[in-house]
């Protein structure tokens, strides 16, 4: 038996070229868009909590001086 020679298919094509960058580096941009949206989210939230948190302080010393 001979030995089996691996053959080169040539050149990508440019599309060719584009897909295999887009399925290597696409789901890690991808993971990195959704990070970022998700900690805006939660940054957005936390700043709303503590708004409400100090909204409520202020309201609860209100009333006490109402009284």
């Amino acid at each position: 038996m001979g030995s089996v020679t691996p053959w080169h298919m040539g050149n990508l094509h440019p599309v060719e070229q584009v897909l295999t960058i887009v399925l290597a580096f696409g789901p890690f941009l991808l993971l990195g868009a959704v990070i970022l949206v998700r900690r805006r989210q939660d940054a957005r939230e936390d700043a709303a909590d503590r708004d409400a948190v100090a909204h409520e302080a202020d309201r609860a010393g209100d009333d006490s001086r109402e009284r």
